[in-house]
């Protein structure tokens, strides 16, 4: 009963520590990227740049329906250094294409993002661009949504 015990405090803490570490690796990429976004707001605070010109870009390619394979469908974000921009998605079948343009005011979507938008308006908006995938860990700035609306 003894050693039931003491192996089971010893998997809680293993488990305890796991969970330690990968949380302290998370808080370590989002400090990081908040630096990195508090650069770039400066730059545009002390004027050595055009605010309105397009100044991040980030593509993500992926599957979006099932029938397709081979990363055929987009989302694409042009975002200006306010935060002012566009995403477009082109969501390609095999008899048809599907193509979307969300607008983006001050870093955050009119309407609402699926997935791989909101994925590609992040990766933008940390410069991370212009190439990024799913994959990518990113930091999350919430659903970048303003309002409820349902996604095209």
């Amino acid at each position: 009963m003894l050693v039931a015990v003491a192996v089971a405090g010893l998997v809680a803490g293993v488990a305890g520590l796991s969970i330690a570490v990968v949380a302290h690796n998370r808080v370590n990429q989002v400090v990081d990227e908040c630096g990195e976004m508090l650069r770039r707001q400066l730059q545009v605070a002390s004027g050595s740049m055009d605010e309105r010109a397009l100044r991040d870009l980030a593509i993500v390619h992926y599957d979006a329906l099932k029938e397709m394979s081979g990363h055929r469908s987009f989302s694409l974000a042009l975002i200006n250094a306010v935060g002012d921009g566009v995403v477009v998605s082109s969501i390609n079948g095999r008899t048809e294409t599907r193509t979307y343009a969300k607008a983006i005011q001050g870093g955050h979507a009119v309407e609402m993002l699926s997935p791989e938008e909101n994925q590609v308006l992040r990766a933008a908006r940390l410069g991370k661009g212009p190439v990024v995938s799913m994959d990518d860990p990113l930091a999350d700035f919430g659903s970048g949504d303003r309002t409820p609306t349902a996604r095209a």
